[in-house]
Formats: C-alpha cells, sequence, structure tokens
C-alpha cells in the first residue's frame, strides 16, 4: 500500500494536544514502518504537537520515548483541550 500527502491537513497548531486516530493511522505508511503493534500511548494521548512541516507534525508525548512525526490526517485533537 502507497500513502500519498495527505489532502487536507485539520486545523492543528503548534502547541496543541493531539491522539493519533487509529482507523487513519492503521495500515499506513507511517504504521508499516514502526512496530507491527502500536504502543496505546498513540491512540490515548495526549502528545503535543512541536513543530508542524508540510503535512506533517513532530510530537512529543509525556513519556520517556522519541518524538515522531505523523501525518496530520492521523491526529485528533484531544477532547477538551
Amino acid at each position: 500500500m502507497v500513502d500519498s500527502a495527505p489532502a487536507a491537513a485539520p486545523s492543528l497548531k503548534k502547541g496543541a494536544l493531539v491522539r493519533v486516530n487509529r482507523t487513519a493511522y492503521t495500515g499506513s505508511l507511517e504504521a508499516g514502518a514502526s512496530d507491527p503493534v502500536a504502543p496505546g500511548y498513540l491512540f490515548e494521548g495526549p502528545g503535543e504537537i512541536l513543530a508542524i512541516q508540510g503535512g506533517y507534525a513532530q510530537l512529543r508525548w509525556r513519556r520517556p520515548v522519541p518524538d515522531v512525526w505523523l501525518r496530520l490526517d492521523q491526529l485528533e485533537a484531544m477532547p477538551g483541550a
């Protein structure tokens, strides 16, 4: 499966708290390049957007794990954030 760049990015900005949309992430190029089973914290959140470049966002989690880059269309704002 080959993914193209996101068609339209949601209105997320630097500093926003997000989580990964499981449906958008599953089967994506990014999921295929990662561990076979994605860690639960991706879908529980919150992750903070550190930077946005093109259709991608750099995310930092409140855990001792590396920052990651994911497509903006795979992210959703945390409820109440």
